[in-house]
């Protein structure tokens, strides 16, 4: 049974890398072709009448104090960051879906080095969502590892999670 969830856990988690990576490629895309002013102008726009309402609305607060200190060139260090992130997880999602066994090592040493990058970021700039990213990441490492180890493809692991899900009901 624990081996059932485990795998449940990696494939979802899979599915959320993947769909991060499409995400981190757009959000990437856009700090190319927005400039900071105008990030702090929809920012403004978008969080208004959520503070109108909820003058301590966490996620307003959060949403406008990553961007009051935006500039140019952070703006383009994080359009890097993200575009590389994202397109390595895609990459390695997409290999993992093709079949590959091979990627598992790289997918779990490209995973390191961006903990290693989170970790330093958590110390320098904490932050709750980069707390949150690196503890998945870290559950993803350990997951990816053990599925290695298992020898499996990820459509070997789809195959049987979804057999142990239909016999359950």
């Amino acid at each position: 049974m624990r081996d059932r969830v485990l795998d449940l856990v990696f494939l979802v988690g899979v599915l959320l890398k993947g769909l991060d990576g499409v995400v981190e490629l757009i959000v990437g895309v856009v700090l190319l072709i927005v400039t900071p002013a105008q990030l702090r102008d929809a920012a403004d726009a978008l969080t208004a009448p959520e503070l109108a309402e909820d003058p301590h609305d966490l996620l307003a607060h959060v949403l406008l104090r990553g961007v009051e200190n935006l500039d140019a060139g952070t703006a383009s260090f994080l359009a890097a960051y993200l575009l590389i992130h994202g397109v390595v997880k895609i990459g390695i999602v997409g290999a993992l879906v093709l079949g590959t066994r091979r990627v598992y090592p790289w997918a779990i040493a490209v995973l390191l080095a961006f903990l290693g990058y989170q970790v330093y970021e958590l110390v320098v700039h904490p932050t709750v969502v980069v707390a949150l990213l690196t503890v998945f990441d870290a559950l993803i490492v350990l997951l990816t590892w053990r599925e290695w180890r298992e020898g499996r493809t990820l459509r070997e692991t789809l195959r049987s999670t979804t057999e142990w899900l239909t016999a359950r009901g």
